[in-house]
């Protein structure tokens, strides 16, 4: 999967020797796990390899069974999902494989967090390029009260930013949106605007602040703060994302735009996009999503979608996120992150999972497998065989006009952080062991593969 920029250049850095050492430490530990299947071939300790393979592709598959289907097919699947892994567990242990099964578990898992290790020594990434912020005198933070379960109130947001010297502008139901309120704030003469809000709302303040040339402040008071988390601000207290207008640095990423509509995070089109349009939604996310998802995943339901992600054709995708700026890893879940959001170009993730059997395979190859692809693109157009489509823009739902593109605008967004932050931690990319195993063999101070 592609990743962004701040690879160590071929043979630079005291670290290339130790990220060796991670290497040859991770082949080892590997082929110590392959020599104990091997060593207990009496013992059936193939049989363990092939049996625990066995129960992770069934996992799969019954995980599919269970979304895909209703009714006794659901049951059928979410059993299997379940039986199979306790299964191997009973087998390992009533044949007295359980202790190579162990002994192999933590070598592979040694041998992983090596692995990383290395990569880590690898790709220390340069970070995102920050630089002095001059003083602002007329900020304007616009707040969500509602926005995380009330994190304005509990964490006395207003109050602190108004000590700090900021006029604050709470978003009520009734009242005018986040866009008019910015533009009045940018009329009265604001010299920064702030959110602190979901994701959306961060989006819409974030396109004014563009427009005007002011920077912009980001206050994590979401639910998940995405955005706020790949800025490596702060989302247990964000309180501390005030710090900002004192003593402030000022951070140049890039804004996502789908038709004319900016976004800090992602657009989703397919099943997610499909799902969040239904109003018991934002009540019952599990409810809701089981479903939909049998017509969503076998056809019967929305449209039949194709996109061009730059010279590449997606065709009828279930599936597919255009985020701003790539995810190091492939994750259709949204659990991932951005190592940098300064790259100047979109990511993104396409899936289509057609049944139980690729299931499995997504089980066993992960973001690896044939079901999902993974690129990056300038622009993406997503087209339908209707006139219209469900998008979720940083979560929130909506309908557009086909075709759709998405697009992204380099460096627009002047984000003013604060000095001292917790900064977002490092996100090893996939391990690649062929790349471990050149390194882990060669003698030469040049590091293979280190301009990744």
């Amino acid at each position: 999967m592609a990743t962004g920029t701040g690879s160590r250049p071929d043979g630079a850095g005291p670290d290339d020797g130790r990220a060796r050492t991670w290497a040859r430490l991770a082949v080892a530990c590997a082929a110590g796990a392959v020599a104990v299947v091997a060593a207990a071939t009496g013992l059936g300790g193939w049989f363990m390899l092939v049996s625990g393979l066995v129960g992770l592709a069934l996992t799969g598959a019954g995980a599919w069974w269970a979304v895909a289907h209703r009714g006794p097919a659901r049951l059928l699947g979410a059993l299997l999902a379940l039986a199979a892994p306790i299964a191997v567990l009973v087998l390992f242990a009533a044949t007295g494989l359980w202790v190579v099964a162990v002994g192999v578990i933590s070598l592979w898992a040694a041998a992983l967090a090596a692995a990383r290790a290395c990569l880590r020594r690898l790709r220390q990434p340069h970070g995102m390029s920050a630089h002095g912020s001059p003083p602002v005198h007329r900020p304007v933070i616009i707040m969500n009260p509602r926005s995380g379960g009330g994190k304005v109130e509990r964490f006395g947001l207003a109050e602190r930013a108004e000590r700090l010297g900021a006029r604050v502008v709470l978003l009520e139901p009734d009242g005018p949106d986040a866009e008019a309120l910015a533009r009045q704030a940018v009329a009265e003469g604001a010299d920064l605007l702030g959110a602190a809000g979901g994701d959306g709302t961060l989006a819409i303040v974030a396109a004014v602040a563009v427009e005007h040339r002011l920077p912009f402040l980001v206050i994590s008071a979401g639910t998940r703060n995405h955005f706020a988390m790949d800025l490596g601000l702060d989302r247990t207290d964000p309180s501390t994302c005030l710090d900002a207008l004192t003593d402030g640095l000022e951070l140049r990423v890039d804004l996502g735009d789908v038709d004319g509509r900016p976004f800090v995070n992602t657009v989703s089109f397919g099943a997610y996009a499909q799902i969040v349009q239904s109003p018991e939604y934002r009540d019952s996310k599990t409810a809701t999503a089981l479903e939909h998802l049998p017509d969503l995943l076998q056809g019967g339901e929305g449209p039949r979608l194709h996109a061009d992600a730059g010279d590449t054709r997606l065709s009828d995708p279930q599936a597919l996120l255009v985020s701003n700026n790539p995810y190091m890893r492939a994750d259709p879940l949204g659990g991932g992150r951005r190592e940098r959001l300064d790259l100047g170009t979109l990511g993104v993730i396409s899936v289509r999972v057609e049944g139980a059997a690729q299931a499995a395979e997504l089980a066993l190859f992960g973001e690896r497998a044939g079901s999902i692809t993974v690129l990056n693109a300038q622009r993406v157009v997503v087209r339908a065989d209707t006139e219209e489509i469900p998008v979720a823009v940083d979560g929130e739902a909506l309908t557009l006009p086909v075709p759709v593109v998405c697009t992204v605008r380099p460096g627009a967004l002047r984000v003013r952080v604060p000095r001292h932050r917790p900064g977002a931690a490092y996100a090893t990319p996939p391990v690649d062991w062929r790349r471990i195993l050149r390194l882990a063999l060669t003698r030469r101070h040049t590091v293979p593969g280190a301009d990744r």
